[in-house]
């Protein structure tokens, strides 16, 4: 009833969907066809904020945090005609509806991806970290709520509000913070798995305090409190007792190879709702028991992978962002006004820094942490998030906030995190062990011909290994002559968050497919095993977890620190059914384009086309036929110094052929004279050998057309071994990063099964960058400055390899 008598009608419930525009109807008055807007514009701000502060390395939390900000009446809302057609306030119910559902299955995926046993193997200085990361800023939290209570929050419950604002202050965000680490290259380092596990501790106790917050929110007596947290410990008991091995047996019924049947899916997922709905019945929210279901799912198997594919996706890309939206329709900045407002924000961001960073360094310092590592500790195990908004936003649906107070505390957390990527480049610069070290090719001086054969090889997939292997079998010399292999899984750190757990693996151990746990890479893991076990060679596993820009900095750090004579990259395009190569993208095409242009050391391109078929072949079965393409020049006579130590293994044939096409005159003569010796060398080593399997040829090929011919002749061979850059014509329009010669040999003009090995000789001449290690450096997105680069003969490029390598660690 309105003051002058007459009756003010309120909106009633939006229908489900319109007639049509033809029949005189707004859509946007309808729920579907407005919720379809709302979902379709908050994936475009956030996702396009994401693309604008990725040169800044913000995670995107970040972004989705701001755009709901501009998207409420801080900024957009502020128009009241695009706050009332577009978000009004009869479609919030179903927004919020929306959004709780898709917050529902993601606390869900983060409950699968929480390791409660590793939190159980947490060591004592990063549980001291914890749990000082955790009280110093409670304690400055419930000093920062008197404050509160005695401006802009006035009357609100005392107990309540003091817990809530001790959480605020005390959380660390945990997948934000592994985006972080994994986006500076410090997952594996001592101090990336000290934050992590800190983090984890941290994680599992600010939803331990959350339940507590709102169990105390309630608007019943102490005695219905007290309810609310037995009864919520009794659910997570028979969770524990009754659901677990209901879902064991679910996940025993879900084998390795076999489809996960559709019945279980759907029946965990209404597990899942019924959890939810179990949990606000008692009244602590219906996250909870959708995060308890995550964590009693198995983790061993497939069952919880194919859970994650399923949901994923549809939840962390749609449904998610509108959570965050509807946080910042809550958050008015036009409500801090005056100096007092502003005066407690700053407090309350300045309580929030020094209780977490202070306490974590003073604790850091006490367990033996150098000063740098420490301060930067304090400043990762800042970090906000998504579960700083569950906070905050329970605590004002709660009325435990005011709109002032929550807007205060989103900005903290926006700063907070905001800060922590450009301050922790800005603190922590490692000294790099900078290991000098003499073999950087495959040839040798003769002093050095005994020396151990470093190997750095890279796969993408489980699908290069057998051949990897294979080659490496082939190429692992006589036993006084060893070679190691250093194999490193390259992986795509993308912006899912299943992505997190691999840092929990990488955290683990280094790497993460070398666990007998993880039953969905068993095959790489007995391919290994197997291999080390049956060949002479050692075999240390690695895996990089990065970014496709930057990956190629682990590849290259690696190999420095690993001091690796040759590093084997993948080609970046896939063998097709029909024989014809297929690119995986541009991305991988630049990764391989910046590891030629910065290695510290020679580089192969290896082209698979199933050398020894689908599995390993083992060392007394081998049988391989090799073809050496020799035209002279440093890449060709290290690819020759290659295909000669091949030449040493009884059971592969080497047949070096050399080709001398029409061309000019080389200026340099040391450069003929250098290509004489190797040709010598092998001639003389032909001669050595009596069962005829090392062979030197040299045919009357001079023109294009006859070396083209000649090479033909060869396509039988399993093996060619060539020079990346021969002093020869191109045999194709148009080469790509193999070369003149390299490029015909993957080309559809040529119709064969063997494999390509294409090399680069180190040479600091023209790789000056590989003595360079600048840790400010940023990698070009695009590939067309390399491209033309290449042509021109120019490096004008700014990339350099970093300080640290993630991988330094392990032995």
């Amino acid at each position: 009833m309105a003051a002058n008598g007459t009756t003010v009608k309120c909106p009633g419930p939006m229908k489900a969907t319109s007639q049509g525009a033809f029949q005189g109807e707004n859509p946007l008055d309808y729920a579907l066809p407005l919720a379809i807007v709302q979902i379709c514009l908050v994936v475009v701000v956030t996702r396009g904020l994401a693309y604008l502060l990725r040169p800044l390395r913000q995670p995107r939390v970040i972004a989705e945090i701001i755009g709901g900000i501009l998207l409420g009446p801080s900024a957009l809302g502020r128009s009241h005609k695009f706050l009332h057609a577009v978000f009004p306030a009869q479609s919030m119910t179903v927004l919020d509806t929306l959004a709780n559902i898709g917050l529902l299955f993601f606390l869900f995926l983060v409950g699968l991806e929480l390791d409660i046993s590793a939190i159980r193997r947490t060591g004592k200085k990063a549980l001291a970290i914890a749990l000082a990361g955790i009280s110093a800023p409670f304690a400055l939290g419930i000093g920062s709520s008197f404050a509160f209570r005695a401006t802009i929050v006035k009357g609100t419950p005392q107990g309540p509000f003091l817990v809530f604002m001790g959480v605020a202050l005390s959380i660390t965000a945990f997948p934000v913070l592994a985006r972080i680490l994994a986006e500076l290259k410090l997952l594996t380092t001592d101090l990336g798995r000290m934050a992590m596990s800190a983090a984890a501790v941290n994680d599992v106790a600010a939803w331990i305090l959350l339940a507590l917050a709102i169990a105390l929110s309630g608007s019943g007596s102490p005695i219905v409190s007290l309810w609310v947290l037995l009864t919520a410990a009794g659910f997570v008991i028979a969770i524990s007792l009754f659901l677990r091995p209901v879902l064991a047996w679910i996940a025993r019924r879900s084998p390795e190879g076999e489809p996960v049947k559709e019945v279980y899916i759907c029946a965990t997922l209404a597990i899942v709702l019924g959890a939810g709905f179990v949990t606000d019945t008692i009244g602590i929210h219906a996250l909870f028991g959708a995060f308890m279901v995550g964590i009693v799912v198995p983790k061993d198997g497939p069952f919880a992978g194919v859970l994650i594919e399923k949901v994923e996706d549809l939840i962390s890309g749609l449904f998610l962002p509108l959570y965050f939206v509807s946080s910042g329709l809550k958050t008015d900045v036009a409500t801090i006004k005056g100096a007092k407002s502003w005066g407690l924000l700053v407090l309350v961001i300045a309580n929030a820094c020094l209780g977490k960073i202070g306490g974590t360094v003073i604790t850091s310092l006490l367990v033996k942490i150098p000063v740098r590592e420490a301060v930067t500790l304090g400043f990762l195990m800042n970090t906000k998030g998504l579960v700083e908004l569950i906070v905050l936003n329970i605590g004002r649906d709660r009325k435990v906030l005011n709109d002032e107070a929550f807007a205060i505390l989103v900005l903290m957390a926006l700063f907070t995190t905001f800060i922590t990527t450009p301050i922790v480049m800005a603190i922590y610069k490692p000294a790099r062990r900078t290991v000098p070290y003499k073999r950087r090719t495959v040839e040798c001086a003769p002093g050095d011909a005994d020396r151990e054969l470093r190997v750095l090889a890279c796969f993408h997939t489980s699908r290069h290994i057998p051949t990897l292997l294979n080659l490496v079998e082939a190429s692992r010399g006589t036993t006084r002559r060893r070679l190691t292999l250093y194999a490193m899984h390259l992986v795509e750190l993308s912006e899912r968050s299943s992505a997190i757990s691999l840092v929990h693996r990488a955290r683990r151990d280094g790497m993460p497919f070398f666990n007998g746990k993880e039953q969905r890479t068993e095959q790489v893991v007995v391919a290994f095993e197997a291999f080390q076990q049956l060949s002479s060679v050692r075999v240390r596993a690695m895996t990089a977890i990065s970014d496709l820009d930057t990956i190629h900095r682990d590849v290259i750090d690696s190999a420095a620190d690993k001091r690796a004579a040759i590093i084997v990259m993948p080609y970046h395009k896939a063998l097709h059914h029909d024989g014809t190569f297929v690119s995986l993208g541009s991305a991988y095409h630049a990764i391989n384009k910046r590891v030629l242009r910065e290695a510290p050391c020679s580089v192969a391109i290896l082209v698979d086309r199933g050398l020894g078929g689908h599995a390993q072949v083992s060392a007394k079965n081998v049988s391989f036929s090799v073809a050496a393409l020799f035209f002279g020049g440093p890449d060709d006579r290290e690819a020759l110094a290659y295909a000669t130590r091949m030449a040493e293994h009884p059971g592969v044939a080497v047949t070096l052929a050399r080709f001398q096409p029409n061309r000019p005159q080389l200026l340099d003569e040391a450069e003929s004279a250098a290509d004489e010796a190797a040709v010598e060398a092998f001639k003389a080593k032909v001669g050595g050998v009596k069962d005829g399997s090392v062979r030197f040829e040299e045919p009357e090929a001079y023109t294009r057309e006859q070396v083209v011919e000649t090479i033909v002749s060869l396509s039988g061979f399993n093996v060619f071994v060539v020079g990346r850059m021969p002093p020869a014509a191109p045999l194709v329009e148009k080469p790509d990063e193999l070369g003149p010669v390299g490029s015909y040999l993957v080309s559809p003009d040529f119709r064969t099964s063997a494999s390509v090995l294409v090399i680069k000789r180190y040479d600091p001449a023209t790789n000056p960058k590989s003595k360079r290690f600048d840790p400010k450096a940023r990698p070009p997105v695009a590939t067309e400055e390399d491209t033309l680069d290449e042509e021109m003969g120019m490096d004008s490029s700014t990339v350099v390899p970093v300080m640290q390598s993630p991988m330094s660690h392990i032995a």
